[in-house]
């Protein structure tokens, strides 16, 4: 189990990397501290009241529950669960289980399974009363509806938009690392004529395949069927600070502190504040 009041390894000589620099950096600045967690998924209004937060570092395991793992998510588990043992943290176990088509039980009770084998858990003691357990067990599923209302955000900011090319012409315009990519033609539309194209797929006006929502580089969300991509906003609105992916932290935090505005989390230096899922535009940095 994770409880939030492990203690970190006391060896001098333990071993380091960008990802324990990243996170110890973060503990001796205080970017966290004072943070509120409501202990479900929701926006900054939902997270403002809950309690102080007692994990000093927050991470996920964010399977598809589409298939048996493999080695590389055994490195995942981990990582994200051994760092937060090591920080005295909480991982959450989220399943990204945003394609019913492909999913089944028995997967996320496999998946459950072998992380257990691996000697970790989901739960940690309830703080209010010892004799129970607080689960930190989570399904992107049952927050939808946040989803799409960042999604929605980020359109209304021109930080996302509508793009209808076909997979052979996004092939072809991607680019690669002799040849700069080309900006898509939908990429210019405006915020109101995206927000509109981005209803009619919520809606079911468009063919399955014909247009994604992307906030350059990455999908947000497909017409294929529709599904919320793993982007930043789950990880925002599930309060995992240090979503550690090796290799791609900073374009990591990148994303993280784009997708903080869209669901109503904006940072300064030690604390969130709250800007509204939506609002006027003037959300953003406190």
């Amino acid at each position: 189990m994770n409880h939030p009041d492990s203690k970190p390894a006391s060896d001098d000589n333990k071993p380091s990397n960008f990802l324990r620099q990243v996170i110890e950096r973060d503990l001796a600045q205080g970017t966290y501290a004072g943070r509120r967690f409501a202990e479900t998924p929701g926006d900054a209004a939902h997270h403002a009241k809950g309690e102080v937060d007692v994990a000093k570092i927050r991470t996920r395991f964010p399977p598809e529950p589409n298939g048996y793992l493999h080695i590389g998510h055994a490195k995942s588990i981990c990582i994200n669960f051994g760092l937060a043992r090591e920080y005295g943290g909480v991982c959450h176990m989220r399943f990204d289980d945003t394609n019913p088509e492909k999913e089944e039980q028995e997967y996320v009770d496999g998946i459950l399974d072998a992380v257990s084998w691996l000697g970790f858990g989901w739960t940690t003691p309830n703080p209010h009363d010892p004799t129970k357990e607080r689960s930190h067990l989570y399904f992107a599923s049952q927050y939808f509806d946040l989803m799409y209302q960042a999604a929605e955000d980020l359109v209304k900011r021109g930080l996302a938009y509508v793009d209808e090319q076909t997979p052979d012409q996004m092939r072809a315009n991607r680019g690669d690392f002799n040849t700069p990519g080309t900006n898509s033609p939908f990429r210019d539309r405006s915020p109101d004529e995206n927000l509109n194209r981005f209803r009619e797929m919520r809606d079911g006006k468009l063919p399955d395949g014909a247009a994604v929502l992307k906030s350059a580089p990455f999908w947000l969300v497909s017409v294929q069927p529709p599904a919320a991509r793993n982007s930043a906003v789950v990880d925002v609105a599930a309060g995992a600070a240090h979503a550690e992916d090796s290799g791609v932290e900073e374009q990591r935090r990148a994303e993280v502190e784009r997708d903080r505005v869209a669901v109503g989390v904006a940072e300064d230096a030690h604390a969130r504040t709250d800007t509204r899922i939506a609002d006027d535009g003037a959300g953003g940095r406190a």
